[in-house]
């Protein structure tokens, strides 16, 4: 199994504290609720940072973790590790060219493994929904305590609703100030179409410098960024809508 080194996992207080509430709120969310997938309206409101952060905090209270970057047309989650060989990836495993054991990648974060996106294929919605990708969940949920699935904005391609239907709940990221309350129903009653429950929502890139303090603890929750991982350029600009 390759082994990769986190580069930027570590949490200030104030951010140690928001991952700490949600990871409890999942948690809350009952045994059953395992396998949980992530997504959001447009790119760039910090999704994937999300998972990763929440993938991560799991693993650092004593959960076994698996986070699958299931972005197979413009993923970023290799930005976040330093890795000194070539990777096979979830596409690699889809496509037949990688067995399951091949493509899970061990970190520097006890209990915390990855299974990268891989190479771009030209299929991707083909190889999310075929037979592969529901069995390798149902492998990996009974191995892992969790495991978080990053999955591309529902509001510009299907993939997302695609993964839903292998996954037992749901979480919407939303970047605070920039989403309209429209466009967020319709990608909920997108996601809801999936059949699978819909956990709740999460509000990203809060300005909390405007929403005062909490007594002495300061500042409370923000998750971070995503911009500096990069940009879903190849999903065109739908993200600049007037939504």
């Amino acid at each position: 199994m390759i082994k990769v080194k986190l580069s930027d996992w570590k949490f200030d207080h104030q951010m140690d504290e928001a991952y700490k509430a949600l990871r409890t709120n999942i948690q809350f969310c009952g045994a059953d609720k395992k396998v949980i997938a992530l997504t959001s309206c447009t790119p760039n409101e910090g999704k994937s940072s999300v998972a990763f952060n929440l993938a991560a905090s799991l693993a650092e209270s004593g959960k076994s973790v698996l986070l699958i970057d299931a972005d197979l047309r413009k993923s970023v989650m290799m930005g976040r590790v330093s890795v000194d060989q070539e990777v096979m990836g979830l596409a690699h495993y889809l496509s037949k060219q990688a067995k399951l054991s091949d493509v899970i990648c061990a970190t520097t974060l006890p209990k915390f493994h990855i299974i990268f996106s891989g190479i771009v294929p030209p299929n991707p919605a083909e190889l999310l929904g075929n037979r592969l990708f529901k069995d390798m969940i149902r492998v990996v949920r009974d191995v892992y305590d969790y495991v978080i699935v990053d999955t591309p904005p529902l509001g510009i391609i299907i993939d997302s609703a695609i993964i839903a239907d292998s996954c037992d709940g749901s979480v919407i990221v939303i970047e605070a100030g920039t989403i309209s309350y429209r466009f967020v129903q319709e990608v909920k009653d997108q996601l809801a179409k999936s059949n699978c429950p819909i956990l709740g929502t999460i509000l990203n890139k809060v300005d909390y410098s405007k929403a005062g303090t909490y007594g002495h603890y300061g500042k409370y929750g923000k998750y971070g960024k995503y911009g500096k991982y990069g940009k879903y350029g190849s999903y065109g600009d739908y993200g600049e809508s007037s939504k």
